[in-house]
């Protein structure tokens, strides 16, 4: 059953400030090309911050990833896949289970974590020609471990085409952010409450409909 959200304007419009915030940040100091930690200005300070807690989020659902296939025993390639797969569908499947409740702000959101998460692994895509073990020191766990990607594109034999998969990678993350910042401003500044409604009516008659065609089909 869906659930329209109750989200008052001005909680749309705070949401949606803060999100073209970290956005404007993440694209002037971008955190995976500049790496000094010393931050000059509150804005850099801040948005260090927010980025930190972030990134550490995704690295959290990363390593699960990997754990959970060490614990079912996967083969090997699927185990090293899977902590990518884990970080973006994370995102993902919070914005669709967002939209499937009619939370358009949540879904936005989740849109743009997951072009967040793309960010991050189109830098972690790039760096696989650089190293096949990925030292302690560098590592989220503490101890030295695989280079995802650098084993994932030997297998594959696409290690020499890294820069470009990381290019197309990150170019659709950035598009990613940039619609859903994008959208939630519009809906959140631009849309009145009786258009957001005829829109939201709209899409739940189509979605109705998609369905009944859909019924109807398994019953011929």
């Amino acid at each position: 059953m869906k659930h329209e959200s109750k989200m008052t304007p001005a909680a749309k419009r705070t949401a949606a400030v803060a999100l073209a915030l970290f956005l404007l940040l993440f694209l002037k100091y971008r955190p995976y090309v500049h790496t000094h930690t010393v931050a000059d200005s509150w804005s850099e300070y801040l948005f260090a911050l927010y980025f930190f807690v972030c990134n550490q989020s995704l690295g959290i659902v990363h390593e699960a990833g990997h754990g959970i296939c060490y614990l079912l025993g996967c083969p090997e390639f699927i185990m090293v896949l899977n902590g990518t797969l884990f970080q973006l569908a994370f995102p993902a499947f919070a914005a669709y289970y967002a939209r499937r409740r009619g939370y358009r702000i949540g879904m936005l959101t989740g849109l743009f974590f997951l072009g967040f998460s793309l960010k991050y692994t189109a830098w972690y895509m790039s760096t696989a020609h650089l190293m096949s073990i990925v030292p302690a020191s560098q590592s989220f766990l503490g101890v030295d471990g695989y280079h995802d990607f650098h084993y994932l594109f030997s297998r594959l034999h696409l290690l020499a085409y890294n820069g470009i998969i990381a290019t197309l990678t990150g170019a659709v993350a950035t598009l990613l952010m940039l619609y859903a910042a994008g959208r939630m401003l519009w809906e959140a500044f631009v849309l009145n409450p009786a258009e957001e409604n005829d829109e939201a009516a709209r899409k739940r008659l189509r979605s109705r409909f998609v369905r009944q065609k859909e019924r109807t089909k398994r019953r011929q």
